[in-house]
Order: C-alpha cells, then structure tokens, then sequence
C-alpha cells in the first residue's frame, strides 16, 4: 500500500474531548484516487492533515510505503479550498517557490515549473499575478506547483468547493487528464457526491463524527467521466441512500441544493 491507516483515531482534547477519527482502517494503493465523502465535521480533512503529517493520530499508525509518518515531507503535498497563492509573486513564481525552497537552481526550477503550467493549460499566463487571475485559474496555479514538487501523495480538501459550476465541470476533466497521465496517488476530500464519482477510483463514506468508515464503493465506469452523465446521477443515488442514515446534508450537483438526508 502506498498509504495506510492502522486503527487510527484522533481525539481532540479540551473541556470537552472531540473524537473525530474512531478506529479507522483504510489503505490507497499507488496510482489510486480515493475520494473521502461525507458530512461536515466527520473528519475528512483530519484525516488528510494526519497523512500530511500536519497532526499525529491519538492513537494507530499512518504510514506511507510502509513508514510511520512523522511530519510533513514534499512526498505528500497537500492543495485545500483556498489557492493560498503568493500575490507578491506571478504565475512562475508561485510554481517555483517550493522548487526554490528545496534548493533547485534556476533554469532547472524554470523548466520544471513551465511544465507544470503547460499540464494545466496557464503557460500564457506565466508572467500574470493573482490577483488577476480567476478562481479555477488560481487552483491550477495552486495544482501546477504541488505536481512541480513531484509528490508521490497528492491530498486535496475540497479544492473546487468555492468554485462556480461551469469551472468545476472543467477542472474535473483537466484533473482526470493530470491524474491519467501522472499516475499520482491522490486522496481527495468532497461533500459533492456526484463529484466524488466523477473522480474517484474508490469512494469511501464516512460515519458523522465520530468518524467511521460507514461503506466503500469501487467505481467502475469509463473515463473520462461528467456529472451529468446517467450513470453518475444512479450510483449518486445508492451512495445518497448509505448516507442518509447520518440525517446530514451531502450536495447534489446541478442545482446546488443539499441532497434530501432525513
């Protein structure tokens, strides 16, 4: 397995200790794109934060090719909601940053990051700042230098979750062509069903917290895949069906709403 959980909970302690994460189990293997789906607070982005090396498991091991994680490393690269782009920088910079930080001279950083921006279609860009920049075009931004570092993980939360319809549709299908041609390990976190089936090799729903591996579904339909394709929208409803019993809102495409979980 390219990444593994062992027993893992977490608790969060205070006046009133939170368990997030309660007994998990779960094991990607390499090349794989697992989507992690479920309602708000039930733990998905600790988990992420704990394969990232962000937090440590209260208890159970995470380990990434068979050793234990103990901080964060550039083999797990993490992308959240938010670009979290440098405005002081412009297209390039902010894809060679992390290629300048681990020591990468010049030209070589230049070549790779322009690369990167080729793959995701912004290599006229590369002179542009920010802050003139759209929101997909930030979050390709943000995905050109993650891929740049050359991770063997790539963790995503929610990263198209502030984005329009239209966009989103886009950077699935420019996200599949990337994960097709890369090969990436990815663990991506979504309360979107439907998006979670578009991507995903493997779905995997989690409990309300605390959070426990409640089902998985192995996706077995062609790429690449839309949200509105008739075969999406039938297995959306079979996962909707294994989340109800949460009595928790989890997003239908399409019209925005929250799917009807009571």
């Amino acid at each position: 397995m390219k990444v593994e959980l062992r027993g893992v909970t977490k608790t969060f302690e205070g006046k009133s200790p939170v368990v997030a994460l309660d007994s998990i189990d779960l094991g990607v293997r390499a090349g794989e794109f697992v989507c992690l789906l479920g309602p708000s607070g039930c733990g998905k982005s600790t988990l992420l934060n704990l394969v990232a090396g962000l937090d440590q498991p209260t208890s159970g091991d995470v380990l990434v090719d068979d050793r234990p994680v103990r901080g964060p490393g550039t083999d797990r690269v993490m992308i959240f909601q938010t670009a979290a782009l440098f405005p002081w920088l412009d297209v390039l910079g902010n894809v060679e940053f992390g290629l300048r930080m681990s020591g990468a001279v010049r030209r070589e950083r230049e070549d790779i990051a322009r690369r990167h921006l080729r793959m995701v279609h912004l290599l006229d860009f590369e002179q542009t700042f920010v802050h003139q920049l759209s929101g997909g075009m930030k979050q390709r931004v943000a995905l050109a230098r993650a891929l740049a570092l050359d991770p063997k993980v790539l963790l995503m939360d929610e990263p198209f979750g502030a984005l329009d319809a239209q966009t989103r549709d886009l950077l699935h299908d420019e996200l599949q062509n990337i994960w097709s041609a890369t090969a990436k390990t990815i663990i991506f976190v979504t309360h979107n069903v439907r998006e979670a089936i578009v991507l995903g090799d493997r779905v995997v729903v989690l409990s309300p917290r605390p959070g426990r591996i409640k089902q998985e579904f192995v996706i077995d339909l062609p790429r690449p895949r839309q949200i509105e394709n008739y075969a999406v929208v039938d297995l959306s409803r079979e996962i909707l069906n294994v989340l109800k019993d949460g009595g928790q809102g989890a997003v239908l495409p399409g019209d925005g709403r929250p799917g009807t979980l009571s």
